[in-house]
């Protein structure tokens, strides 16, 4: 299933995307999508709807497909390529580090750039959405705490995060630095999510084409080792590293983003994001 919400900013309606692509209405079904729908018994349900007997609505826009996202935990320097292109060792163990749930935002919202900002920079990953809680699980249990996966842009301002000290959350965490959808996809939809391309652009040009073939820790190696140091529970999202292709690490000069930019990105089975880039305009994170 391809779960999504639709609608302007605080009016969000549960959907459901059908074979031919068009959205269908849930809301007669459930008030939203939440965490308690992504349990199995709430995922379940939805399977035994007939998709067909659903009412068609226009899509609109796309909210984060689920409400109530709780942990947004993000992992660093996970394809070894892009940590060669970073100019940093290949790391032993996951690196963990935090996103703020206000950075998470609709699949095609405006990306704002922070005051000041002199070098933000794009990266596409894949995003494990979890469904029933993990604490402490082994690999090979790991996947079976997961509902579904989701495209995710983990908008970072590399002066923040690396020039000026400290962990490197204030670079990751700002207002509209997570994009997430366009829908989640049921993990029996996806399948191995190991072998999923991975490609963005920015108008126009193809800057990362890549796979999660290429990780250096898959996601139920990442879902087990994040258990033992909290507890995952349903509704929280992992946004899974990057391959290479950033900004940062274009040659000879890196590129970062700027107002009027256009960032186009996508995973095999998961979907399209589009963003435009903005000044700083509270209006647009507020609105």
């Amino acid at each position: 299933m391809k779960l999504l919400r639709h609608g302007p900013k605080g009016q969000e309606k549960p959907g459901m995307l059908d074979t031919q692509g068009q959205v269908r209405d849930l809301s007669a079904l459930i008030p939203d999508i939440t965490a308690a729908t992504l349990s199995p018994a709430g995922l379940a349900a939805l399977r035994a709807v007939d998709i067909n007997a659903l009412p068609v609505v226009a899509q609109g826009r796309l909210a984060v497909p689920w409400s109530g996202l709780g942990k947004f935990v993000a992992i660093g320097l996970n394809f070894a390529d892009h940590a060669a292109e970073s100019n940093l060792p290949i790391p032993k163990e996951p690196i963990v580090f935090m996103k703020t749930p206000d950075s998470a935002v609709g699949c095609n919202d405006p990306v704002v750039l922070p005051q000041g900002s002199v070098k933000t920079d794009w990266e596409v990953e894949l995003g494990v959405v979890i469904g029933t809680q993990a604490r402490y699980v082994s690999e090979a249990d790991a996947l079976k705490h997961v509902a579904g996966y989701c495209v995710i842009n983990d908008v970072s301002e590399r002066e923040y995060q690396i020039e000026r000290g400290g962990q490197w959350d204030k670079g990751k965490g700002c207002d509209t630095f997570g994009p997430i959808g366009p829908w989640l996809v049921t993990a029996d939809e996806v399948g191995d999510p190991q072998d999923l391309g991975m490609w963005l652009e920015v108008n126009g040009h193809r800057y990362q084409n890549g796979s999660t073939k290429t990780m250096i820790f898959g996601v139920a190696t990442i879902v087990s080792y994040l258990s033992r140091f909290m507890t995952l529970k349903p509704g929280d999202v992992i946004t899974t590293g990057t391959p290479p292709g950033v900004g940062m690490g274009v040659k000879p000069s890196p590129v970062y983003l700027k107002a009027g930019d256009v960032i186009r990105l996508g995973i095999d089975k998961l979907g399209e994001q589009r963003q435009t880039v903005h000044a700083w305009d509270p209006a647009l994170i507020d609105g």
